[in-house]
């Protein structure tokens, strides 16, 4: 399905092809060669930016998203993983992304860099070239440090400062509820948290609400 969103409409190169069951929405280019399988979904939101390079595979149930702020660049040679999530990051030539990794906002992996089974590059995050995050291990900072799971406070260190709610959203967690200029959209649970801070839900689903309102009408 070809989904034009924001005045843009997808742009497929004929030695391409895309599964009649996928999804491209927005601004999104095909290169030569590539490969887009059954269930994959591009959206390129509010005007964001997709580039898939020549000869890459996204494959069955991936995600790969973009943003106006965060453009999403998968180079040449890439191979994207079934049920993988990819958002507003740059893949240098021959990346390998495995069944379920998520690549997060500003994440720039190096040609020819793995990232395994359920793993995750978290934002802004710098992989080298020919760098391998082992299954379900997490990759942050820039460069990256690569840990495993039960290391949450390690990375949370790391993490925190690369402010992924501002970075994304514009928002700030610890200032007053805004809801991006929709108090209407907001519904504190009375008890929950103080009247001055926003939850992370509570700013997302208001962020996502704008989206939705912008999306074509099927």
């Amino acid at each position: 399905m070809l989904i034009e969103h924001a005045g843009k409409r997808p742009r497929i190169d004929p030695t391409a092809w895309v599964a009649p069951d996928a999804t491209l929405c927005g601004d999104v280019t095909i290169g030569p060669g590539v490969r887009i399988l059954h269930g994959a979904r591009l959206v390129g939101e509010a005007g964001g930016a997709i580039r898939i390079g020549r000869d890459a595979i996204i494959m069955e149930n991936a995600v790969i998203r973009a943003s106006t702020k965060h453009p999403c660049k998968i180079a040449a040679h890439c191979l994207i993983g079934p049920s993988a999530h990819i958002t507003g990051a740059t893949l240098e030539d021959e990346v390998f992304v495995a069944t379920g990794a998520a690549i997060f906002h500003g994440a720039v992996l190096g040609r020819g860099s793995e990232v395994r089974v359920h793993a995750t590059v978290h934002l802004r995050t710098r992989l080298e070239p020919g760098a391998m995050v082992p299954i379900g291990w997490v990759a942050v900072g820039d460069p990256a440090r690569i840990l495993p799971p039960d290391r949450h406070d390690e990375i949370w260190e790391i993490q925190k400062p690369l402010n992924f709610s501002q970075w994304v959203y514009g928002f700030d967690r610890s200032s007053p509820t805004s809801c991006a200029g929709s108090p209407a959209g907001c519904r504190r649970r009375s008890g929950r948290m103080p009247a001055t801070q926003s939850s992370m839900a509570e700013m997302l689903v208001s962020e996502w609400r704008q989206k939705w309102q912008s999306l074509p009408q099927l």
